[in-house]
Formats: structure tokens, C-alpha cells, sequence
């Protein structure tokens, strides 16, 4: 079965170069695109995609909004993917607090969006690490955020499952993590589930951002 994506742009130029890329690869389809981040609900659940690929910044419902709406309101939601013209955009970091899986930028070179999109739909690795560093040193609450810092500590990670969140900081795979502490892939699979589980959190990005926020991984 092919990984299906759905396109979410205001621009159609940009949706017709991502479908291009995208459906260049034989296992890639992209099953449908939308104009706006208000249209993505319906699509999303009649059409199910893997992958949502969508602007961060759109007139209607942006991309921090739409992603936020998918995942409150659609059962087993799709894994998204926004994209922006810089980097480093607050918008970007609001996207990803709401529950992205990751983003790319619009000058991408075609490997890099297949890859991307993969990566995501996997979801074992965290899609460019040192710019979601970046980004939480430029966007996120404070370093030591009250609130984070309280998530984190309820959570009452083991020795372990702290060493793996930083792993998972530094943009290791399980393969990776498993190799740094000798132990098998199962083993960090497990950890990871667990780790997502007691701090609340869709992925690993979100797990992530908040280890920065709460100061348990240095974003320095």
C-alpha cells in the first residue's frame, strides 16, 4: 500500500510542485489537496491519509489551527507536516506545540520532502532536531518553563527513560538509541511508549519541546 498524503497551500503553484515531487515516488500517492486549513477536517476523514502536509500560514485557518482541530476532533488523525518559508517562524513553533509531527521549508530539494514525509509517517525519528533546538531557544516559553518543568516532573521518568528523552533530543533513531545503551530496538520501543505515555505527548517532537521547555534537556 502506497503512503497517502493529503496538501493543504493557499498557493496552487506550491501544491502542484509538492504533488509532483511527492507522486514521483512509487510508493507515495497524494489522495487530495485543500486551499485552507478550515477545509482539512472533512478531507481528513473522508479521504484518511497518512500524512498531512500543510502551510503554516494561510488567510482562512492556518496551519497552527488546523493542526490543532485535526487532532482534537478526528479519531487516529494523520500524521502532519507543516511547511514555511523560514525556519526559524514562531509559526512554525506554535505548529509544532499543537501536535506536528515536524516541518519542512518550501525550498526543499525534492529528496529532502520525500524524506521528510517518511520519516514522519515512520515515526521513529525526529524530523531535523537541531532546527526544533533552535527554534524552542527562539520561540519557547523560557527556558525552565513553570509549566513544562511540572509536566516533566509528574511524569517521574526512570533514570532510563530520561537517558532515552535525551537520545530522542539529539535526533537518534530507536536503532541508534539502542546502540548508545546496548540494549535491543525492542527495548527503546519501549521506552519511547513509555516516555510519550507519562508525559503526555503525541510524539516525539512533542516530547521533545517539552524536555527543552522544562530545562530537562539544555537547549543552550
Amino acid at each position: 500500500m502506497p503512503l497517502t498524503v493529503l496538501l493543504v497551500d493557499d498557493e496552487p503553484l506550491v501544491r502542484i510542485g509538492l504533488r509532483a515531487v511527492l507522486e514521483s515516488q512509487p510508493d507515495i500517492e497524494v489522495v487530495g489537496e485543500a486551499a485552507d486549513g478550515a477545509a482539512v477536517i472533512p478531507l481528513v476523514r473522508r479521504l484518511r491519509p497518512d500524512v498531512v502536509v500543510m502551510d503554516v500560514r494561510m488567510p482562512l485557518m492556518d496551519g497552527i489551527e488546523a493542526t490543532r482541530t485535526v487532532l482534537r476532533t478526528v479519531p487516529d488523525p494523520p500524521k502532519i507536516v507543516v511547511v514555511t518559508t523560514f525556519e526559524n517562524d514562531e509559526y512554525v513553533y506554535g505548529a509544532l506545540r499543537a501536535g506536528a509531527d515536524g516541518f519542512l521549508l518550501k525550498r526543499a530539494r525534492p529528496a529532502e520532502i520525500t524524506h521528510a514525509v517518511r520519516l514522519v509517517a515512520e515515526g521513529d525519528l525526529l524530523l531535523f532536531p537541531a532546527a526544533v533546538r533552535r527554534l524552542a531557544v527562539s520561540h519557547g516559553r523560557g527556558h525552565g518553563d513553570t509549566s513544562a518543568r511540572d509536566t516533566v516532573e509528574r511524569a517521574a521518568l526512570t533514570g532510563r527513560e530520561g537517558e532515552v528523552l535525551r537520545l530522542m533530543a539529539r535526533g537518534l533513531s530507536n536503532a541508534e538509541i539502542a546502540g548508545c545503551l546496548v540494549v535491543s530496538t525492542e527495548t527503546v520501543k519501549s521506552h519511547v511508549s513509555a516516555v510519550l505515555a507519562k508525559l503526555g505527548a503525541r510524539d516525539r517532537t512533542q516530547a521533545v519541546i517539552a524536555a527543552y521547555e522544562s530545562g530537562f534537556v539544555s537547549a543552550e
